[in-house]
């Protein structure tokens, strides 16, 4: 019986994930964390109706506050401005959430072992984000090798990274071969209502399905048209 676990945020990528992973296990099982982000109410919104089409065999939905507590972003402090149209002027956005992805795969860990799970999937993108340094390759090959010196020596678990070497225009297309239903997921950094088309995530995620010639299914404040990679 294989059994996986997903992170998933309610935002495209972990959507697209979801469904690799369903095609992929027996059962899946989907974990949320809320942190104190400024979505927190559109994305907890958006993973239920994820939940609700994908069916899982269990959820999680976890809150981890403390990382707004420590700050130093934009996503969780208001007293910093979301970066709007500056994607790729910054080497690390201030969006980033300072080893966000490293918690949230070690809290994954610990319900891994406990459910029996083989499997941690994660919809990190590498060649095609916005250039975190916890959505890397070689930080989930080091923490897979970290996770299985630090659990019990029956316990084997891989991380997934289905989407990492892929830009966002493919990862839509492959979403479009699984019939993934594009219109219940959330993206936007700012906004719990319409997304406001401006913030790094809307933008890339505007430019994808531009490239893919697919029809982005939800409502944007102001829609960007495509942007050059000049």
């Amino acid at each position: 019986m294989k059994k996986a676990i997903i992170l998933a945020s309610g935002g495209m990528d972990s959507l697209v994930t979801t469904a690799i992973a369903k095609n992929e296990n027996d059962d899946i099982y989907l974990l949320h964390t809320n942190y104190g982000q400024r979505t927190e109410d559109k994305e907890l919104m958006a993973f239920r109706s994820i939940c609700s089409h994908y069916s899982p065999k269990d959820i999680l939905i976890v809150n981890i506050d403390y990382l707004a507590q420590i700050g130093g972003n934009s996503l969780t402090d208001k007293s910093i401005d979301v970066p709007k149209n500056k994607l790729g002027e910054e080497d690390v956005p201030n969006t980033y959430v300072p080893f966000r992805n490293g918690n949230l795969i070690a809290i994954a860990t610990s319900w891994a072992e406990v459910i029996g799970a083989q499997s941690i999937y994660i919809g990190a993108v590498e060649v095609d984000g916005s250039g975190y340094p916890d959505c890397r390759k070689i930080f989930y090959d080091q923490l897979e090798k970290a996770i299985n010196y630090g659990t019990k020596e029956d316990t084997k678990i891989s991380i997934k990274t289905p989407l990492i070497h892929k830009n966002k225009s493919e990862i839509i297309k492959l979403g479009k071969t699984l019939n993934v239903p594009f219109e219940l997921s959330w993206s936007c950094y700012n906004n719990n209502d319409i997304a406001c088309g401006e913030c790094d995530s809307c933008i890339l995620r505007l430019r994808a399905f531009d490239e893919a010639g697919i029809i982005d299914p939800i409502k944007y404040i102001k829609k960007m048209r495509r942007l050059s990679n000049d």
